[in-house]
Formats: structure tokens, C-alpha cells, sequence
């Protein structure tokens, strides 16, 4: 539902005439969303909310049967406002269908901001807003006090459970991280999507194989891949074959200089989709990855995505 379908019509005067007229001044300021902010300021429309909020609840229990509005602990005043004007304004031709307000502890970040459509570093459940790898990535990198937090929201573990994997833990961090991430993310995507994103998780940071390279998507490798930096090759050039060197400099980018790319490779340091290569290495169009990817690398962290294009 829009809730502009009922308010287009409804002007700012019969707006405070018949909804206004039921919830008190007093009422309002003793909303704790209203009361924490008197000192550092609240502006009208902040104040009124709490009014429109709730006018859309009567209006969808008074027109489509809505009794339970639902929200975070943030929302307890305006949904309860909601409440309150149902029970005020409701009369006897509309009967007295009771309204309920139900509430959950909020989900915070790390930095204490709120998760939310609008605000960045959101986790979606559809896989198209967020990849499963990305999801699994989100839970995997919580802080050990909110993956404790998260573990007694999101799974259901026992208590003892929970408690049993806190003290391995602490023993050994980041166990739980794994745990929570891999429960959540096989009930959320399946437990082949979970495989992928273990999978994908090692080829970024374990010693995965060329052949577990080998088995993604474009996309797939795109997302894992995400904020790596990137560069180009021509595929005519690909397929007359381009030597290790010119490619890591000239072609691409990823280093600097010839020398550059001589001296690492002398350090044995280069790897073309996750196989070391050495200084006589060709480069050619039969060592592309799905989509047309190359994926250079220097050392165990420093990646380079190369992209061809014809």
C-alpha cells in the first residue's frame, strides 16, 4: 500500500481537525523518540510523524483488516500512537477489531547505525541485492561481540549450544564467525550456495587451485573480485599471445615498469589465475577464465583483475 492514496486528498486542516484532535501535546512529548531529542532539537515534521505514522495504521485497520503492525524497538512510539488513535477513533460502525503493536531489539552495526533500505552496507536476503558470497562475507567479518549477539537473534541454536561454541571461540577466535556465517547463509541460500561462497572465500584468501578458479561464473568472479583494481587487454592481442612481462606492464597496468614486472617475477612472486608464472610465460586467449577474465597476482593479497575486450 502507498499511504499517499489516502493522504492526497486529505488537507493539512482536516488533517490536525480529525486526526490531531485525539492525541494530546502531552502524549506526544512522552514518546522517548521525542523526549531524547528536546535538548538537541526536533523539527515539526519530526514531531508530527509519530501522527501520520499512526493515521496510516487506523487506516489499514479501519479499511484492510490490519491488526498487528510490527517494527524495531525504535518504532514502539509511532507504532503505538497507531495504536492509541485506533482505539480513540474507532466507533461503533467500525467495530472493535483489538490492534496490536509487536516489536524486535534493533539490529545495529558495528559503529551503533542502523540497518536499513536507505542506509549503506546493507545485507539484503535476495541474492540478486546481495550475492550469497557477499552475504557470507558480511556475517564471517562481524566483531566477536556482535557475532555473540547475532548467534542468540538469528540461529536456533539451544542456549547451551551457543554458550559451548562462545567458550571454543574464545579459545580459538573467529570460530564462531564460521559457524554463524555458514548457519545462516545455507538456511538463507541453500547449502550449495554455501559451498560457493566457502569456495569463493578461499580463492580470495586461501590457496585455491586454478581449477577451483575455473569453476565461477563472470558474475560470480566479479563480486569476489569486487574492489580489486582492474585493467584491460585486447583479445587480438591475446590471441597472437603476449608475454608475461609486457602484460603485467604495458597491457594492463598492474605494474609500473618492464623492470617492475622482471624484478617480481625474478622473486617468483607472479601467478596468472592462481599458477605461478615465470619470466618466458606467453599469455594467451586459452588461459581466460569464464567471461573473459585474467586474474594476475603478486604475493598472497595483491590482486589485479584483467578484463578483455575485442
Amino acid at each position: 500500500m502507498n499511504n499517499y492514496d489516502w493522504f492526497k486528498d486529505m488537507g493539512f486542516l482536516q488533517f490536525i481537525r480529525d486526526v490531531g484532535k485525539h492525541i494530546s501535546v502531552n502524549y506526544m512529548l512522552a514518546k522517548d523518540s521525542v523526549k531524547n531529542r528536546m535538548e538537541t532539537g526536533l523539527s515539526f515534521t519530526e514531531f508530527s510523524y509519530q501522527l501520520v505514522q499512526g493515521f496510516d495504521y487506523y487506516w489499514l485497520w479501519k479499511n484492510m483488516g490490519c491488526t498487528v503492525q510490527m517494527g524495531g524497538s525504535d518504532q514502539w512510539g509511532n507504532i503505538t500512537t497507531g495504536t492509541e488513535l485506533i482505539r480513540r477513533m474507532s466507533t461503533a460502525s467500525t467495530g472493535s477489531t483489538p490492534a496490536f503493536a509487536v516489536t524486535t531489539p534493533l539490529l545495529t552495526k558495528a559503529d551503533g547505525s542502523k540497518f536499513g533500505k536507505s542506509e549503506s552496507g546493507n545485507v539484503w536476503l535476495d541474492a540478486a541485492r546481495t550475492s550469497p558470497y557477499k552475504f557470507y562475507q558480511f556475517w564471517l567479518n562481524a566483531s566477536d561481540d556482535d557475532v555473540m549477539r547475532f548467534a542468540r537473534i538469528f540461529t536456533t541454536w539451544e542456549r547451551d549450544e551457543i554458550e559451548a561454541r562462545e567458550t571454543e571461540h574464545r579459545a580459538k577466535p573467529g570460530t564462531l564467525q564460521k559457524l554463524f556465517a555458514a548457519d545462516i547463509t545455507r538456511r538463507t541460500h541453500g547449502e550449495a550456495e554455501l559451498n560457493n561462497a566457502i569456495e569463493a572465500s578461499n580463492v580470495l584468501f586461501g590457496n585455491a587451485t586454478a581449477d577451483a578458479l575455473g569453476k565461477f561464473s563472470r558474475d560470480q568472479l566479479l563480486d569476489i573480485f569486487e574492489g580489486v583494481p582492474q585493467g584491460e587487454v585486447s583479445r587480438v592481442n591475446l590471441d597472437a599471445g603476449v608475454p608475461i612481462i609486457e602484460l603485467l606492464s604495458d597491457h594492463s597496468g598492474f605494474l609500473p615498469s618492464r623492470g617492475e614486472a622482471k624484478r617480481a617475477l625474478k622473486e617468483n612472486s607472479i601467478s596468472v589465475n592462481k599458477q605461478k608464472a615465470g619470466e618466458e610465460r606467453i599469455v594467451t586467449s586459452a588461459d581466460l577464465l569464464t567471461g573473459g577474465l585474467l586474474l594476475l597476482q603478486r604475493g598472497k593479497k595483491n590482486y589485479f583483475l584483467v578484463k578483455v575486450v575485442d
